[in-house]
């Protein structure tokens, strides 16, 4: 099966929707923090590994709580997606903490900063072009 198949796709989807289903239903450690989401996952062809982005609302210790709450479960969150999803073979699932959504709010007060500081700037300007005229 090539990586970007039709079928790798849909395995693909169906991985993360029972990945996030498990997480957020079934787990019950409390290191796992409640605002855990499943970003992606990356099944190899091949059927044996799996990586999963994770992204967690919080600060870095919930994030790193969380990861090795999802590492220590991993063996009980394979069993269950075995259960699951009938695959020819269950894939060794990898945690990847994925900070994109962090990036992009952090970005985002960035652009606004810069944005601001422009239209102070434009504003200023422009009283100094109007006492000029008078």
């Amino acid at each position: 099966m090539r990586k970007n198949s039709v079928k790798n796709t849909r395995i693909n989807g169906e991985v993360q929707r029972v990945l996030a289903e498990i997480i957020r239903s079934e787990i019950k450690d409390p290191r796992i923090a409640f605002m855990t989401s499943v970003v992606s996952v990356e099944v190899a062809p091949d059927l044996k590994t799996c990586k999963a982005w994770i992204s967690v609302l919080g600060d870095e210790k919930a994030q790193a709580d969380t990861l090795a709450g999802l590492k220590s479960a991993e063996g009980y969150i394979r069993g269950q997606l075995a259960r699951t999803i009938n695959l020819r073979n269950t894939p060794q699932i990898h945690f990847i903490m994925d900070q994109s959504i962090a990036y992009g709010v952090n970005m985002s007060k960035r652009i606004e900063e810069v944005t601001a500081a422009d239209r102070e700037a434009a504003e200023i300007n422009k009283g100094k072009e109007n006492e000029e005229d008078q």
